[in-house]
């Protein structure tokens, strides 16, 4: 029931939910205490309703952003306890009062306060808003100025408004008592109060703490692509939750020959990145990205495919490469949108026999088989249990973009998997790790994923409590203890180095002072490492645990498990590497045979029915190598779906790198050659200029989302083309 409220109440927690309550009930009671009329209650009333407010606010409720879509926002509710209490000093028999007539002035003035102090704030972003967001480039050749106070700026509106804390409490009070001095300062004080905000705000619109305008901000980056030089692009585009997709490309990037370069679209997206060596660009503009000069990329690699890729696609120098986000059997992976680019790469021959049966348009001499560079975390499985009782992990995908029962388990099957393993007869401890965008679409996913963290979060709390393991934990305490304090210690020092700039410093200001710092980076690295190894080691190897956000990381989830249960996903390719048993949903009900015949990656794997009764069989090749009869099916998969080990993945990427390389160098010696003294980027841009119809600055027309391979994006394909 409380679940239903907090989904209904649409509030992520129980704390938020009583919040929600309390406000509910707050407003009407402060009503009913000006009708009454009964100061007291009013005021404990009127107190509730700015706790609550100020919790909801703090924790970032969705409920907040529900209030304001139905015209019940902060500024209302402020509005509307300030007029309750001139009805209650009305009601008091005050009306004729100089209290009241005070505290209608002061409430007057407060709001028409409210429009310069949300000017100045507004403009104040805009004047400090520059074209690119960046991370790892030199912007000396222009002078960014430090970003205002956080306090000045971060939730300013909310701020402003509960400076009428002190009107309100001191009207209350004299009223209360009779002694109206009280009330004519808590008004002056309000007043006084929202005037020096307002003035503060007045020096950051000054020409020095402006950053620079457009031009010279695009004028030095331009500077700088001349001085840098890249020569291979990764180009980003997509949702905030979508972060995941880009960040398990970085490392190969770092690892890449030539200069690399992360070029992204989405100014919320750079904060979302891991720490990184390698330059980050963004430009959220495609005007501003098709107006910069790019002429030594040779190659730009796409990780989605989303209507922004054409911003890129148009620039005929540099050859376009399609490189995913993971390797799977889903229809995304043979996405039509793949013959806009000049090659598709995959992880090994799986990749290329999966285009050839889809029949899409992509020709078998333009897929590259490069393996996974990012796999290289993942350990090899030993052949037994790293701990006492095996580990298995549940990691389903989401739901996907339309209504097919094969996208996840979760819905179908998801609780009798888990349920089942909880319940197994030989203990087992479930990690239970989700998609990033369960939910988002379908909200019975939603529900599901609540409810099966309340199952495995209740069955950790009962183990807890059991006996047998008892002295397990008894012993591991002190381990544990030691193990989150070293877990706060590197916390704290993360945040020391993950947080560029001083304190409060704005998108512009950590554009000026994000710069690669070699001895930071590889601390960074080293933090990361012992923090993994700490957060595995603060509780019990049978303790149950519900894994989300990003860390720790999937593969390290793979390191910890012993096995997995999971869907039709890049998850099951990349687990593959691992060589541990695992098990896939046949959620649609396709049959065992004809699962494996449409599914590549499930041929070495253990096919559940939607009941999940075959569970048993994973558990069994868990526990004994003997039972482990699809061990020798597994190896072959795997060279198979993610090509060999030698020579290394990074190597096979580095030398597709360079081969077309050599074709982009190719092709603009020829065009050169023919065109004569007539620059390449000439003729595309004449063209834009001639077809002011066409898909623009903008990408008007271009399909901006995607599905659960980061593709979505079919609209825009003849249009690239």
């Amino acid at each position: 029931m409380i679940s239903t409220a907090i989904r209904l109440a649409r509030v992520g927690s129980r704390s938020e939910l009583a919040a929600a309550v309390l406000m509910g009930l707050g407003y009407p009671c402060v009503m009913i205490a000006a009708l009454i009329p009964s100061i007291w209650m009013f005021a404990a009333a009127a107190a509730v309703t700015y706790a609550a407010d100020w919790f909801l606010h703090q924790r970032g409720s969705y409920l907040v952003n529900r209030l304001n879509k139905v015209r019940a926002g902060l500024p209302i509710r402020f509005l509307l306890r300030q007029l309750l209490l001139i009805l209650l000093l009305a009601r008091e028999g005050l009306a004729e009062q100089p209290l009241f007539y005070a505290a209608v002035a002061c409430f007057l003035l407060f709001y028409g306060l409210q429009a310069p102090h949300g000017a100045l704030t507004t403009l104040i972003r805009l004047r400090r808003t520059m074209p690119v967001v960046t991370r790892n480039v030199d912007l000396n050749a222009v002078r960014i100025p430090d970003a205002p106070p956080r306090a000045l700026l971060r939730r300013s509106g909310e701020k402003m408004l509960h400076l009428d804390i002190p009107a309100v409490a001191g009207v209350i009070i004299a009223a209360a008592t009779g002694h109206y001095l009280v009330g004519y300062v808590g008004t002056a004080v309000t007043i006084g109060l929202g005037l020096l905000y307002t003035a503060a705000l007045v020096p950051y619109l000054r020409r020095k703490r402006r950053v620079p305008p457009a031009p010279a901000v695009l004028k030095a980056v331009q500077k700088w692509l001349s001085e840098y030089q890249p020569t291979v692009a990764l180009y980003f585009s997509g949702s905030d939750e979508s972060a995941y997709q880009v960040n398990m490309w970085l490392e190969s990037m770092e690892g890449i020959e030539g200069r690399p370069i992360v070029i992204m679209r989405e100014r919320s997206l750079v904060a979302k990145l891991n720490e990184t060596s390698v330059p980050i660009l963004c430009v959220p503009g495609g005007q501003h990205l098709m107006a910069m000069n790019l002429d030594t990329v040779r190659v730009t690699l796409y990780p989605a495919n989303v209507g922004k890729n054409i911003h890129m696609l148009r620039v005929p120098t540099m050859k376009h490469v399609f490189i995913g986000h993971g390797d799977s059997d889903k229809l995304a992976s043979v996405n039509p949108y793949s013959k806009v680019y000049d090659e598709v790469w995959t992880a090994g021959r799986a990749g290329r026999d999966r285009y050839a049966l889809a029949d899409v348009g992509v020709r078998d001499d333009d897929i590259v088989e490069v393996g996974r560079p990012q796999l290289a975390p993942i350990k090899t499985w030993t052949g037994t249990p790293k701990n006492p009782i095996p580990t298995i992990l549940y990691a389903p995908t989401w739901e996907g973009w339309d209504n097919n029962p094969g996208n996840t388990s979760l819905l179908l099957a998801g609780e009798n998997i888990v349920r089942r393993l909880l319940e197994a007869e030989q203990p087992v401890r479930v990690i239970y790790k989700p998609h990033p965008f369960t939910g988002i679409r379908n909200k019975k996913a939603l529900a599901v994923h609540e409810r099966i963290t309340a199952m495995v979060q209740k069955a950790a709390a009962e183990r807890a409590t059991d006996p047998r393991w008892a002295e397990q934990a008894a012993a591991a305490q002190s381990g544990q203890a030691a193990a989150r304090a070293e877990l706060a210690r590197v916390e704290a020092r993360l945040a020391e180095l993950t947080k560029p700039g001083r304190a409060g410093g704005d998108e512009a200001e950590e554009s000026r002072v994000s710069l690669a710092d070699p001895q930071r980076l590889a601390e960074i690295k080293t933090l990361r490492a012992e923090w993994n190894g700490a957060y595995w080691r603060s509780f019990g190897w049978w303790e149950h645990r519900v894994v989300t956000g990003s860390e720790p990381k999937l593969y390290d989830c793979f390191n910890e498990s012993d096995g997995m249960v999971s869907d039709i996903s890049s998850v099951v390719s990349d687990f593959i590497a691992s060589g541990k048993p695992y098990a896939v949903t046949d959620s649609a009900e396709l049959g065992v045979e004809e699962f494996k015949r449409q599914n590549t990656a499930v041929r070495a794997a253990v096919i559940l029915s939607n009941s999940a009764e075959e569970l048993d069989r994973l558990l069994a090749a868990v526990a004994d190598p003997a039972a482990d009869t699809p061990a020798e099916a597994r190896r072959e998969l795997k060279q198979y779906l993610l090509g060999p080990d030698e020579p290394t993945s990074i190597e096979q990427f580095n030398a597709a790198v360079r081969a077309l390389t050599a074709k982009a160098e190719a092709r603009n010696a020829g065009v050169a050659q023919r065109i004569g003294t007539q620059a390449i980027g000439e003729l595309d841009r004449e063209s834009d200029s001639e077809a002011p119809g066409t898909v623009g600055a903008e990408g008007n027309g271009a399909v901006e989302g995607g599905d659960s391979e980061g593709n979505g994006a079919e609209a825009t394909a003849t249009a690239a083309r």
